[in-house]
């Protein structure tokens, strides 16, 4: 390990065990910088892998409707889709179009199929579909014919019509690959999978990507419902006080975005209930190392 990330790697161990825990509770939600411009985003977004996956009737896209109102009324702006989704994307862009709320969420998606030409149609048809000008973050989906849309998006980039370029996986089995792609320096987001269950990220993603000024998408944080399976009939511990946590997803979810080089979660969901619940995990305090060990060994015990 060279002599910078040792420096990292102790500032943000630094950050983990003296700053989130001292904090005082705040209504205020967390935010996380890009760390490319400084740009600052909302540390609970939101996915729509499956639940936003519905028809164009009204009584189907309703509560759809009321948890993106809602998302947007508590400060949430990170709305993630991919043409992988069914028909999540264009429901993002009738709805928030409906709504009126374009300018306050912060679109990203993912370009998911082999060749320029294909990428190109399926990029465009995302824009179509999700009603807006310029993508916030276009992503390569699971890594798919990566080295030819890498550069379609630096041109994209250059021209203005997408923000910042990433790319993606959901498997800890392509962390490596990851890892190396990364090591160009030509992306500017990662999303990979990371929660209480799947901790792997935490080994080469995490402090790699502090190191190079990567920001942090993380998806599968409640690892697809192992989590709430795993702590189904319990309540939990008294202790969660100690760092404002009131419920198993904020649980979870503080547990992930205590780590410094987070910079985003995205827990999907179709349910107001649900949502509200999640974004009360950016509010108040993160627990810190110590408590962050405390919790996964609690965890294991169940």
């Amino acid at each position: 390990m060279n002599a910078r990330r040792r420096s990292i790697l102790a500032l943000a161990a630094a950050a983990c065990a003296t700053g989130p825990r001292m904090a005082l509770s705040s209504p205020i939600p967390l935010k996380r910088r890009i760390p490319r411009d400084g740009t600052e985003l909302p540390a609970v977004g939101l996915g729509t892998w499956q639940v936003f996956d519905v028809g164009a009737g009204a009584s189907e896209r309703a509560g759809l409707k009321e948890v993106l109102k809602l998302f947007a009324e508590l400060g949430g702006t990170v709305v993630d889709s991919s043409p992988m989704y069914g028909r999540a994307e264009g429901v993002v862009g009738d709805l928030t179009a409906e709504l009126g709320l374009r300018e306050k969420l912060f679109f990203a998606t993912k370009v998911w199929t082999g060749g320029r030409d294909a990428g190109i149609r399926q990029m465009e048809n995302s824009f179509k579909r999700m009603r807006t000008a310029r993508m916030d973050l276009m992503q390569v989906h699971n890594l798919l014919d990566v080295a030819v849309h890498q550069k379609t998006l630096r041109e994209w980039k250059a021209a203005g019509r997408i923000r910042y370029l990433g790319i993606t996986h959901y498997h800890a089995g392509a962390h490596e690959e990851l890892g190396r792609l990364l090591e160009t320096r030509e992306w500017d987001f990662a999303q990979f999978n990371y929660s209480m269950a799947e901790r792997e990220a935490e080994a080469r993603l995490l402090p790699l990507c502090a190191e190079l000024g990567v920001a942090v998408i993380i998806n599968r944080p409640f690892a697809e419902g192992a989590l709430f399976r795993r702590v189904k009939g319990r309540e939990p511990p008294p202790w969660c006080a100690e760092f404002d946590c009131a419920s198993w997803a904020q649980f979870f979810l503080k547990w992930i975005l205590s780590h410094p080089a987070v910079t985003c979660a995205i827990p999907g969901t179709g349910r107001a209930a649900h949502l509200r619940d999640n974004l009360q995990a950016g509010l108040g305090r993160l627990p810190d190392a110590p408590m962050r060990r405390r919790m996964v060994e609690y965890l294991e015990r169940l």
